[in-house]
């Protein structure tokens, strides 16, 4: 785990520590691209969002006609695109089990970067504790079972997705202003079960290789806890490159903690296939 200091917020604490008395030292296309713009339009017109990229590169190997294999790496940021949100290295394996119907599971390898934690006196205005921006890494495994369905020129895809992430053991290194000491916080190793239900739809244009989608897809954890809305684009460049672009919004959950932002994303992709 890596821990370090990140924001404005951290510098104002930084400057509180050093001043207390025991610190010493095409149309379908610009389509897509006019919805992109819209959603970022919104990000910046509210305090309560808050606006990141996504990149991400994959590989394809198709073994035969039921059986394939994929490798996909992924950089996120978040704080309007200015902080290193997470990386993360992922290999999954795909089987046909029918025509409309396949199956998969995989694994993610996930480096996050998580946020500054900050707790207040009773007269809210008065630091208690701080604990800084810290990096640390999660197991994550995954099994999907996808199903799809062909209405004129729209696919209908559902997808079910069982996932399994798991925080080993860490210690928090956090600050106490009133005893102005640094402190290390054990804390445990934790594991999520989640329940990831996507409904998409894409539309094929006639003799074009721009294909647009937009999904919508539930988290469930014994209650809903997430919904992300996608709209986006595929690009076939040859026969084994293939460029997205695509616009995520994921809204504030109701049971959401305090200070937490809606999601806007921007994501780019790029997959070779052979």
């Amino acid at each position: 785990m890596i821990c370090r200091l990140s924001t404005k917020r951290s510098q104002q604490i930084m400057n509180t520590m050093l001043h207390s008395q025991n610190m010493k030292s095409w149309h379908g296309p610009r389509m897509i691209l006019t919805l992109l713009m819209l959603g970022l339009s919104m990000v910046f017109y509210a305090q309560d969002n808050d606006f990141g990229l996504w990149y991400s590169v994959g590989v394809e190997k198709k073994i035969d006609k039921r059986w394939s294999v994929d490798v996909e790496g992924e950089f996120r940021t978040r704080n309007h695109a200015r902080t290193a949100d997470r990386w993360s290295v992922g290999v999954s394996a795909d089987y046909k089990i029918k025509k409309r119907l396949k199956g998969s599971a995989g694994y993610d390898f996930l480096w996050d970067n998580d946020e500054e934690k900050i707790t207040l006196e009773d007269d809210g205005m008065t630091y208690k504790k701080w604990t800084p921006s810290c990096w640390g890494g999660r197991h994550r495994v995954h099994a999907d079972l996808t199903g799809n369905v062909d209405w004129g020129r729209l696919n209908i895809s559902l997808r079910e997705r069982w996932q399994y992430t798991y925080r080993p053991e860490k210690i928090a290194t956090r600050y106490d202003f009133s005893d102005e000491t640094w402190e290390d916080n054990a804390v445990r190793g934790k594991g999520d079960h989640v329940l990831r239900s996507r409904l998409q739809v894409e539309y094929d244009f006639p003799a074009s290789k721009f294909e647009p989608y937009a999904s919508v897809e539930l988290f469930h954890s014994w209650s809903l806890e997430q919904v992300r809305y996608i709209f986006g684009a595929n690009w076939k460049l040859a026969k084994q490159h293939q460029v997205g672009l695509y616009y995520r919004q994921q809204p504030i959950n109701k049971d959401a903690e305090e200070g937490e932002k809606s999601q806007h994303v921007i994501g780019l992709s790029y997959q070779f296939k052979f």
